[in-house]
C-alpha cells in the first residue's frame, strides 16, 4: 500500500491514507498523541488501515440499502445496482469482455402476468323468470368480475357447466382415498372448482389435502378428467370470500394447457342459480372432508368465457468485466475463469417468494445476505485479483440479475456464452456467504472435479474454516447453469437463517470480518487455479441428489429447466447414471407425457412424480427437436 500524508495547518489535521488524525493537544485512540509519534504512526499506517477496514461492509451496506429497493430484477433498483457494480469492477481495472463496449449484458425475461381483457357470459336455458344475464358479457378488464390465472391459456370457449368441489385429487400412493371426480363426467364441459380445501375437516385430513389444493394442480386435474376451461370461486365459507384470486406470478412461464379464471362471488351467485344446491350449502356439505360429498352439474346453464393474459417482459442485465491475464495464453488450454454471485433480489416481495409477516409485507427485502453478501466478495475478489503481479488466466467477474425468477441470468450465459464454454477452466460462486455460523462454510458441487478436495484442503490451511463439502451441484443456484455446460464449478454459502427472504435480511446483520476471509479464501483458490492443470469435469451421479421441497421420494434423474415456456418439462440437463440418462434422453428433451399423464409444464412434472413407483418402468413421451419419441424409465429410489 502506498503511503499517502495531507496535513490542514488550521485544524492541525494529518491524514494517512485517508485516515485522519489529530496531532499536538489532540487525543488519538483516546490518548494524547505527542507530534514526535506522529513518524510511527506514518510506519504503521497501512497495517493499521488494512486491519480496521473491510473489503466488503461499504459494498454490502450500498447494495442493501432502501434506496435500490430489494434489486427485483428488470426494476431501476437493480439497474442502480448494476451501475455502482460496474463502477467498481471498473475501479479494479475491470474492463468489459472482448467484442462488449461495456460491462452490461442485457437480457429479456417474463416477470410476471396481467389480465389483458377476459371476459365471462351465463345463458339460461330457458331463461328463468329472474331475469338471468343470459349472454351479457362481464368484462375483467376494469371491473372485479373475472380475472384470468396467471397460468391460464389464451382461449375461448363456450360449454355446459358441472361443478367439481374442490376440484381435489389425491394420488393412490397416498393411500387417502378422496377424488372430486369420482362421480363426475366433465369431458369437454366448464369445471367449476372452490378455491383452498375443506373447512371444517380435522387437522390430518386438512394437512392431506391442502397439499394438492395449488390451483395449478386443480387445473392440470381438470385438463386430465377431460374439461374444456376451469373456473374457480373463493367460497362463501372460505377466508376472502367471494374475491377474485390475485394474479400472482410463478416462475414456470408455461401455462397450464387449460383456459382459467376466477370469478366473483356475485358471479358465482348468478352461476349457481340453475343448481341442485345453493353456493353456500354446496360448500358446507363439503368443508366436512367426506370424500363421497360429490359434485353436480349445473343444468340449463352454459357458460361462455374468454381468458387473456398479458405476459409482462422486462429486461435485466448481467455485469460482466474481466481482468486480463498478464501473462501469454497461447498454449493455455482453458484460459478463463469465471467468479459470479447473483446480485439481484425481491424488491418488495410482491412476486410470490417472499416469506415477510403480514406486518413487514410490501417493505423492501433488501437482501443483504441473499446476495449483496456474495456480491461484496466478488467485488473483494476483484480488487484482489488486480493486485496479482502475475495473472496466467483472464479472470471474469460475473454479478447475475434474475436469479431469483430462475437461475436466468446465469443461464443466459452459459446457453449465449460470450466467451467460449470450452475455454472455462472453472466457476465459483458465492450465494449467502454472509452469515458464518461456528466457523462453518459449506462448499457445494465439489463433484464436478476431482481436483476440487484438494484445492479446498490447501486453501484452507491458512483460512481456518470449518469447511463442510458436498458434491451435489444440482442446487437452486448459479451454479447449476455451469454444471449443466460441463464446467468445474464450485459454491459456497454460510447457509439458511431466519431472515431468509425477508425484509429483516439486512446489512447489520452481516459478519464482515468472517466475510472478508471468505474473499480471501476465494483469491487462494483463484490463484490456485492459475498455478495448475485445469480441473477436469466430472459428472456427478444421482446418489449426490438430495430430497425435493415436495417430499418426493422416487427419483427420475432429470434436472428441469425452470426459466422455459416449453409447453412440456423442458430438461436442463439428466443426472449422470440416473433413470432418465439411463433412458436415453438428454438435456434440451422436452417431456410431454409420463405414466400416462399429459405434461404441460414443470408443475404437472412434479404431480405426476407421486403416480410413479420405485423400480416400475413407466412410458415417457418426449420432443426431441421436432421429432416425437417416446421410452420407458425406471424410477428408483431418492437416497
Amino acid at each position: 500500500m502506498k503511503t499517502r500524508v495531507t496535513t490542514h495547518r488550521g485544524s492541525e489535521a494529518l491524514k494517512i491514507n485517508g485516515v485522519s488524525l489529530r496531532v499536538g493537544k489532540q487525543r488519538y485512540l483516546g490518548a494524547s498523541v505527542p507530534r514526535c509519534v506522529v513518524f510511527v504512526l506514518l510506519a504503521v499506517a497501512p497495517l493499521w488501515a488494512q486491519t480496521t477496514t473491510s473489503k466488503t461492509r461499504e459494498h454490502v451496506q450500498v447494495l442493501a440499502s432502501d434506496r435500490f429497493g430489494g434489486r427485483e430484477a428488470g426494476t431501476d433498483g437493480e439497474r442502480q445496482a448494476g451501475d455502482y457494480i460496474a463502477a467498481q469492477l471498473a475501479r479494479t481495472g475491470a474492463k468489459p469482455l472482448p467484442g462488449k463496449g461495456d460491462m452490461f449484458l442485457p437480457f429479456q425475461f417474463t416477470a410476471g402476468a396481467r389480465d389483458g381483457g377476459s371476459t365471462f357470459s351465463v345463458q339460461f336455458d330457458p331463461v328463468n323468470a329472474t331475469g338471468a344475464i343470459g349472454g351479457i358479457p362481464q368484462n375483467g378488464q376494469g371491473n372485479n368480475n373475472i380475472r384470468a390465472l396467471s397460468f391460464s391459456e389464451d382461449a375461448e370457449v363456450t360449454a355446459g357447466v358441472v361443478f367439481a368441489g374442490y376440484g381435489i385429487v389425491v394420488p393412490d400412493s397416498q393411500n387417502f382415498g378422496y377424488d372430486s371426480y369420482a362421480t363426475l363426467d366433465v369431458k369437454d364441459k366448464i369445471v367449476v372448482v372452490l378455491r383452498y380445501f375443506p373447512e371444517d375437516a380435522d387437522k390430518d385430513t386438512k394437512a392431506i389435502l391442502a397439499r394438492y389444493s395449488d390451483l395449478r394442480y386443480k387445473a392440470m386435474q381438470a385438463r386430465q378428467h377431460g374439461a374444456k376451461a376451469m373456473l374457480v370461486i373463493t367460497g362463501p365459507r372460505s377466508p376472502n370470500a367471494g374475491e377474485l384470486v390475485p394474479m400472482t406470478f410463478d416462475t414456470a412461464i408455461a401455462g397450464s394447457g387449460i383456459p382459467a379464471a376466477s370469478i366473483s362471488g356475485s358471479m358465482a351467485a348468478w352461476l349457481f342459480q340453475s343448481a341442485p344446491k345453493t353456493l353456500t350449502d354446496a360448500q358446507k356439505d363439503l368443508d366436512t372432508g367426506n370424500p363421497h360429498t360429490a359434485g353436480f352439474a349445473i343444468p340449463n346453464t352454459t357458460v361462455s368465457m374468454k381468458t387473456v393474459v398479458q405476459r409482462v417482459t422486462h429486461t435485466a442485465r448481467n455485469v460482466v468485466a474481466y481482468l486480463p491475464a498478464t501473462a501469454p495464453t497461447t498454449n493455455v488450454q482453458k484460459p478463463w475463469i469465471v467468479v459470479g454471485a447473483h446480485y439481484d433480489h425481491l424488491g418488495r416481495g410482491e412476486g410470490g417468494n417472499s416469506l415477510a409477516t403480514k406486518e413487514d409485507a410490501g417493505k423492501p427485502h433488501v437482501g443483504a445476505d441473499d446476495n449483496a453478501s456474495g456480491t461484496a466478495t466478488v467485488i473483494a475478489l476483484a480488487d484482489a485479483v488486480s493486485k496479482m503481479p502475475t495473472r496466467t488466466r483472464h479472470v471474469v467477474f460475473a454479478l447475475w440479475s434474475a436469479e431469483e425468477v430462475g437461475l436466468v441470468g446465469s443461464a443466459e450465459f452459459t446457453n449465449q456464452p460470450p466467451v467460449p464454454i470450452e475455454q472455462l477452466d472453472a466457476y465459483i460462486n458465492f450465494d449467502m456467504v454472509g452469515r458464518m455460523q461456528e466457523n462453518k462454510l459449506t462448499a457445494q458441487a465439489t463433484g464436478t472435479s476431482p481436483s476440487w478436495p484438494s484445492i479446498l484442503e490447501r486453501a484452507n490451511v491458512a483460512a481456518g474454516f470449518d469447511l463442510t463439502l458436498q458434491e451435489d451441484p444440482y442446487q437452486p443456484t448459479d451454479v447449476a447453469s455451469f454444471n449443466g455446460v460441463g464446467v468445474p464449478s464450485l459454491s459456497f454459502t454460510t447457509g439458511a437463517h431466519v431472515d431468509y427472504h425477508k425484509p429483516s435480511d439486512t446489512a447489520d446483520k452481516i459478519a464482515y470480518a468472517d466475510l472478508d476471509r471468505i474473499a480471501d479464501f476465494a483469491t487462494t483458490i483463484v490463484r490456485r487455479l492459475m498455478e495448475s492443470d485445469p480441473p477436469q469435469f466430472a459428472k456427478v451421479e444421482q446418489s449426490q441428489q438430495g430430497a425435493t421441497r415436495t417430499g418426493v421420494r422416487v427419483f427420475t434423474g432429470t434436472v428441469p429447466d425452470y426459466a422455459s415456456n416449453a409447453k412440456g418439462l423442458l430438461l436442463g440437463g439428466v443426472i449422470g447414471g440416473g433413470p432418465a440418462e439411463q433412458a436415453g434422453m438428454q438435456k434440451g428433451d422436452v417431456i410431454v407425457e409420463i405414466a400416462g399423464q399429459t405434461i404441460a409444464n414443470i408443475y404437472d412434472y412434479t404431480y405426476a412424480l407421486e403416480l410413479l413407483k420405485i423400480s416400475e418402468p413407466v412410458k415417457v413421451v418426449y420432443m426431441r427437436g421436432t421429432e416425437r419419441r417416446e421410452t420407458t424409465l425406471t424410477p428408483s429410489a431418492r437416497k
